[in-house]
């Protein structure tokens, strides 16, 4: 009998660990600078290609491997990453233009077969205003073509991470999520590169779901704030029914462009609701009212726009908008799956139906989660 209760309190007590190491590893992550792809257009005119590239270089000059690690704080030279970031325009430019030599060398670009040498037209760096997010800096990059050149191959080294590649200036353009160091496909110069609707809509997917898991830390908490909600099926089906329809209908509605809302504005209520959910609850003791599903929708409508924004970065091709649209959207749907049948793979599985799962695993999960939450309000607010 004792070594029975002996086990069921080892039992308990790994539990809560795992809950506890579950969700502050993600508030650790909350103060991350996230890994973002950098975003490529590019355009040929009188020979010459160029390339504007849209990328956080600080990343590039400390050396740091962008495929080994989802945020740079990750990183064994995050200091010398933060040290650069806190670094003035100037100097950065300077100190970069002495870099250019060895990003160019690990730079591949050909046209027709042949290789070209790229070169630093210009360089611009934002000022500092927040030493915790990422400042993209904006590179012109040249390249002289040979004469009669029909198509051009653009790729980089693995450790600069991923590249989102938009052709400019010509009809049916050539878009495309590059794989850290992979290359592009040859791309017709006078346009028709074009992936076709069906090979759009899987290239889609997988930038859906990555914005989920593992770069969309308060998307993650809020579905969490869901799970923790109930240890029954039905409540948790009622609300990740409404956060999906109604931020499929902000994201797509947002894409169109019929409605538009500054990050400042919507950031900051995104976190709002990551609070909410998670002391309601604390207070509603798993008991499903008919206004927490509403409310779960309304909250849905923000995250929709946040959605639309990592999105808009990405851009949509016009030919294939609605197909990559719909693909997008999908992935989202596959990183809250994920995410919560993770959780209960983790909980549900063994845990759910002791009596102290409620106040030894959800409220003190619930409560980590507002904590985070309310910092983000804060600082999405005020700093």
């Amino acid at each position: 009998m004792q070594k029975m209760r002996m086990a069921a309190v080892l039992s308990r007590f790994l539990v809560v660990l795992r809950t506890i190491v579950l969700v502050s590893t993600l508030c650790v992550a909350a103060q991350a600078h996230e890994v973002l792809p950098a975003i490529a257009d590019l355009t040929v005119a009188d020979g010459q290609l160029t390339l504007t590239v849209k990328a956080p270089v600080e990343g590039f000059m400390a050396g740091i491997d962008l495929t080994a690690v989802t945020d740079t704080n990750a990183s064994p030279l995050a200091q010398d990453y933060d040290a650069l970031r806190a670094l003035p325009p100037s100097e950065i430019t300077q100190r970069f233009q002495i870099f250019w030599p060895e990003m160019a060398r690990r730079m591949r670009v050909s046209a027709d077969g042949k290789v070209v040498q790229p070169e630093l037209a210009k360089i611009e760096i934002p000022d500092v205003a927040d030493i915790a997010v990422a400042r993209p800096a904006v590179l012109t990059i040249t390249a002289p073509l040979p004469l009669g050149s029909q198509n051009v191959v653009v790729g980089w080294d693995k450790t600069f991470g991923a590249l989102v590649l938009r052709q400019q200036g010509v009809e049916a353009p050539y878009t495309g999520l590059l794989e850290a160091g992979a290359d592009s496909e040859p791309i017709a110069i006078g346009g028709g590169g074009q992936a076709g609707q069906w090979a759009t809509f899987f290239d889609y997917i997988p930038v859906g779901f990555d914005h989920i898991v593992p770069k969309g830390l308060d998307h993650i908490l809020f579905v969490l704030g869901l799970f923790f909600f109930s240890t029954r099926l039905k409540p948790l089906l009622w609300q990740i029914t409404a956060f999906t329809l109604a931020h499929t209908v902000t994201l797509a509605l947002s894409s169109l462009g019929y409605i538009a809302l500054p990050g400042n504005v919507v950031e900051p209520l995104i976190a709002a609701s990551i609070v909410f959910v998670a002391v309601e609850n604390i207070w509603a003791k798993g008991a499903l009212s008919p206004w927490r599903p509403v409310i779960v929708f309304g909250f849905g409508l923000l995250h929709g726009l946040g959605f639309a924004s990592v999105l808009g970065e990405f851009g949509l091709p016009e030919g294939a908008f609605i197909p990559a649209l719909i693909g997008f959207n999908i992935g989202v749907e596959f990183g809250q799956l994920a995410v919560v049948g993770a959780a209960a793979l983790f909980l549900w599985t063994w845990a759910a139906r002791q009596t102290w799962y409620r106040k030894g695993v959800a409220v003190p999960a619930s409560l980590i989660i507002a904590a985070v939450g309310a910092y983000w309000v804060v600082e999405r607010t005020l700093l």
